[in-house]
Parts: structure tokens; sequence; C-alpha cells
């Protein structure tokens, strides 16, 4: 099964429609606690490496999905731009999760090298935002 992809409109008419999906904030608590979609759970899918202060994948990801949420639980996943929602999405079908979608675009919207927006996200789309 592969993972659907969604965009911030259709995310947000999702949530607002139905009560049964959940938004899954895959960003730090950091970057989640400046500002995030409204009602999302924040569990991060990468984590700094205490020894490196890299980014690493966060072991426990799936059990804290897994112990948040049923499999047939319809989840939207959502990061930054994109891309590690995607990963996580990824991850999350692989587990066994029936009902995934990756919100392309995140949410500050995925750019292209030279910085212009390529896909918008939930901020460019003049979404409510929760602090």
């Amino acid at each position: 099964m592969s993972v659907k992809q969604t965009d911030p409109i259709q995310t947000n008419e999702t949530l607002e429609k139905d009560k049964n999906a959940a938004y899954v904030d895959v960003r730090t608590v950091q970057e989640f606690q400046a500002g995030h979609v409204p009602g999302a759970a924040n569990i991060p899918v990468m984590i700094p490496d205490p020894a490196t202060g890299r980014m690493t994948p966060n072991p426990n990801f799936v059990s804290a999905v897994e112990a948040a949420f049923p499999k047939d639980k319809k989840l939207i996943l959502g990061c930054q731009a994109g891309g590690r929602s995607q990963y996580a999405a990824d991850m999350l079908v692989n587990a066994g999760y029936t009902d995934v979608s990756n919100m392309r675009g995140g949410f500050g919207g995925a750019k292209d090298p030279m910085g212009r927006i390529v896909a918008p996200g939930w901020l460019q789309s003049n979404l409510p935002v929760e602090m």
C-alpha cells in the first residue's frame, strides 16, 4: 500500500469534517512549539543525537505512534516541508497502518534551491496556527 498525498487545504478540510482523522506533526519539539496545526499530536521522527548534535531517526517513532493511535486510524503526517513526513508515513505503512497521508509542503512550505516556494505549506495557505 502506498502513502496518499494531500495538501494543506485538503488536510484542513479533512480535519474539520472527519473527527476520526488525526494530524501527526513529525517535526522536533522546538519546531512544533513555534507553531503547529491546531489539535496536532507531536511525535518527532528525527531527534538530535546527543553525541554529535546531528539529526538521527527516532528509534521509538513507530512505537510512540502505536501507543497513541490504532492501525486503522486516519493519520495525516506533516513536517516543515514534506520530506520527513513522507519518510515517517512510509514507516507507518510498513508497520501496518492502513490510512496514512503525507501533507505536501508541510507547515512551512517546500522550497527549491533558490528558496522559492514550490509546494505551499500550512502557513502559506493562511490556515489557523496553534502555539
